[in-house]
């Protein structure tokens, strides 16, 4: 088993490309459906805000490359958005690293607004979509859950919540 995290941010993209990039909740759902093949990708969730597209999947250790070719492919939308468009701006995570930053993003760490609180609640709508389409399953609902424990804490035992946040 191996977690494998593909996306962009506003780190890494313009908003030009965010934005052709982005998912609906409905082309969420539907595409959940055409990325988890419960062989290469077996659980899969997408976190799609203004400030970010990214792809969570569980894989195969085994197939760990095919596993990041296929979410690569699967952003690309056959055609609709070309690969050439965006894959200079995307990154890639697996494993530790890839839970280390789904543990981010939930806390509102690797945020353009370091403690907004909107974040957690789009990674709760990501995982409730994933949930109705039946692509989380038993190793994203641990890490998921985890996430939020995480985000929790921080938002508690630091001073991140403390004051209102806006980007000025």
């Amino acid at each position: 088993m191996s977690i494998v995290l593909v996306g962009i941010n506003h780190k890494s993209a313009p908003v030009e490309v965010r934005e052709r990039l982005a998912f609906t909740e409905e082309a969420c759902s539907t595409g959940l459906h055409a990325l988890v093949d419960g062989e290469i990708v077996r659980e899969g969730l997408i976190v799609s805000t203004c400030n970010r597209v990214e792809v969570l999947a569980e894989t195969s250790t085994e197939r760990l490359s095919d596993s990041i070719e296929r979410v690569n492919q699967f952003l690309s939308r056959t055609d609709s958005v070309p690969r050439s468009f965006f894959e200079t701006h995307l990154y890639q995570h697996t494993d530790d690293e890839a839970v280390r930053h789904i543990f981010r993003v939930a806390s509102s760490l690797d945020s353009m607004v370091v403690g907004e609180p909107q974040v957690l609640g789009q990674v709760r709508r990501a995982y409730s979509i994933a949930l109705e389409a039946g692509t989380a399953g038993r190793i994203l609902n641990r890490l998921v859950h985890h996430a939020f424990r995480v985000a929790k804490r921080v938002r508690n035992e630091t001073g991140i919540g403390a004051n209102a946040v806006s980007i000025s």
